[in-house]
């Protein structure tokens, strides 16, 4: 049973933690205010540049266009890009993503297909290098944040383009958590690679999508630059909504931290009065025994 020493010793500790969520808390909301408009700024841009590339991909001859907009044709060997964070202390954040790396991994070596993993951010690299170590073909960390990088983007997109045109995949996948809200974030995956071609309605099919295009200089020429564009959009839309995703995850989690820091502190706080009281008691009945057998 502790002592009252502990007992302070302990209150003295959790106090200090305390400290620290309540402070990784309000950092995290400071910083989740430019990550969400970063990530709110970007969909648009992103939204529309994906509409074009999917009326293209639509309407395009397999035979003639390019991979990178229809794919080899083949979906044996598959790239699975996933984004996680390269710290903790963000809640479920980094355990929902490798939890669904492990599912669709599993999910693609079910149906015969090779996998190759390219982590972005270390949490699930170090938690998945046991397992799927072997699977790994290339990372990168310090690469998310509110200040993301256009350059390490490229970098990424580089790395999946020069695999497409080495014959080393012929499906690229994105695994990464969506921004909803403060509170809620989506585990989502897409495909870069092809184009992944969505179902529009009758009003999006009356505009942009229903609309025929007239290439200048030319079809080849245009897709030659529009192409490595849209996937590098993609990647950082993406790695833009993960980031966000992270910071709410970490102030939510940070926030819950500091409540049961709290609520423990009350209940030592109590737990120490008690015993307290209880060790005043005890001598008072000592002094008052000793008085009267006196």
């Amino acid at each position: 049973m502790a002592n009252l020493k502990d007992l302070k010793n302990r209150i003295r500790s959790v106090k200090s933690t305390q400290k620290i969520t309540s402070a990784m808390k309000m950092v995290a909301a400071a910083k989740l205010r430019r990550a969400q408009d970063n990530a709110e700024a970007a969909r648009p841009y992103a939204a529309r540049m994906s509409a074009i590339i999917n009326s293209l991909a639509s309407k395009a001859s397999p035979e003639t266009a390019p991979t990178m907009l229809v794919g080899t044709g083949a979906e044996q060997r598959i790239l699975l890009v996933v984004l996680s964070a390269d710290r903790g202390l963000c809640g479920g954040f980094n355990g929902s993503i490798i939890r669904a790396t492990r599912r669709e991994v599993e999910r693609l070596k079910g149906e015969g297909k090779t996998v190759d993993l390219l982590m972005v951010g270390r949490k699930a690299k170090d938690a998945l290098k046991r397992e799927l170590g072997d699977l790994i073909v290339d990372s990168r960390e310090g690469i998310q944040g509110t200040a993301v990088s256009f350059a390490d983007i490229d970098s990424i997109a580089d790395v999946i383009r020069a695999r497409l045109e080495n014959g080393e995949l012929d499906r690229c996948l994105i695994l990464y958590n969506r921004f909803i809200s403060a509170i809620t974030q989506e585990v989502t995956l897409s495909s870069l690679i092809p184009v992944e071609v969505v179902e529009t309605e009758a009003a999006d099919e009356d505009s942009a999508s229903s609309a025929p295009y007239e290439y200048e200089p030319d079809e080849a020429t245009v897709l030659e630059d529009l192409l490595p564009r849209n996937l590098s959009t993609q990647i950082y839309t993406a790695i833009l909504e993960s980031s966000a995703s992270e910071l709410a995850a970490r102030m939510t989690a940070m926030d819950n931290a500091t409540r049961n820091a709290g609520d423990l502190i009350d209940r030592l706080t109590m737990e120490y009065n008690r015993r307290r009281q209880a060790a005043i008691t005890t001598e008072l009945i000592e002094i008052i025994s000793g008085a009267e057998a006196l």
